[in-house]
């Protein structure tokens, strides 16, 4: 049976979505067993392997000679905003007991994009997108909050992590969106895993632990480490040959659902009804501010 490109699109999204549910589970799986020093280095060190072994198969290097400064000192901001975001996001994962709950707040995302879209480009955003955002925090205070009447005890410790994460990716995005229109994912994959290795192993140089990590650790670093930095950028450039960007998008907002099934199967982690309802709400806040914003383009 031929396939329709649409099909494909969907598909290679579908598969994409499934891997970057998988690393929320698999890296929590390992910083369960070891510290983060540790696991920073050992996960970014394979999939900086798997990814350079695909680059040099499919000869993405020769891109490199054709840069210029700017190009270069894009990479280097870059790399420094990556470094960011991925430390804090990680850090969340390892803070929060389910990492499901991460997934859902990483839904509030395209509020900062947005935000920050307007606040240092100009762009203007709809009703639609406006309705999206009080949706969004809604979601995302549902699923953070845990009782108490004090502001440290109102929300789940490690949320202020995932807010910080996603600052620093934010800004990354407007960072990309002003200056680069030709830096491939790839190229962008290598420069994060190539910042993010060596932070890590001068961090664990730093450290009081040690190099070795216990066996079945290093097979689920083996499995995620090609799940995240490899797997879902290659099946994200895939999916885009076939579908736009804000169909890709929207699909990505369920990542959380997948997440939960995921982290109920790996560590039997449950929901409460108002981190679920809070979890909606978040997916349909995200879905409105990207059709909004794809609507908006057209206008």
């Amino acid at each position: 049976m031929k396939l329709s490109p649409l099909a494909k699109g969907y598909i290679f999204t579908f598969l994409s979505i499934l891997a970057l549910s998988n690393v929320y589970v698999f890296s929590k799986a390992v910083m369960n067993r070891v510290a983060y020093p540790q696991f920073g280095f050992w996960w970014f060190l394979t999939g900086g392997i798997y990814i350079t072994l695909y680059g040099i198969i499919t000869r993405s290097f020769r891109v490199y000679k054709d840069f210029g400064r700017k190009e270069y000192a894009v990479l280097l901001v870059n790399g420094l905003l990556e470094l960011g975001g991925t430390y804090f996001f990680f850090k969340a994962i390892q803070t929060v007991s389910n990492p499901s709950i991460v997934s859902f707040l990483w839904n509030m995302a395209p509020v900062f994009v947005v935000v920050l879209g307007a606040l240092l480009l100009h762009e203007r955003f709809n009703f639609r997108e406006a309705a999206g955002i009080l949706i969004t925090l809604t979601g995302a205070f549902l699923i953070s909050y845990k009782g108490g009447k004090t502001w440290n005890d109102m929300f789940i410790d490690g949320s202020q992590y995932v807010l910080i994460s996603i600052s620093f990716f934010s800004f990354n995005s407007i960072l990309l969106k002003k200056y680069v229109k030709h830096l491939s994912p790839l190229v962008l994959t290598i420069n994060r895993v190539i910042f993010l290795t060596s932070f890590f192993f001068i961090f664990l140089l730093l450290s009081p632990y040690s190099f070795r990590i216990p066996y079945d650790a290093m097979k689920n670093v083996w499995i995620g480490a090609f799940l995240g930095p490899f797997l879902t950028v290659i099946l994200s450039l895939h999916a885009l040959k076939y579908i736009d960007v804000s169909k890709k998008s929207v699909l990505g907002t369920t990542k959380g659902l997948f997440v939960m099934l995921l982290s109920y199967l790996m560590f039997k982690n449950l929901h409460s009804a108002l981190q679920i309802t809070g979890g909606i709400l978040a997916i349909i806040g995200s879905v409105l501010i990207i059709t909004g914003r794809t609507a908006l383009k057209k206008t």
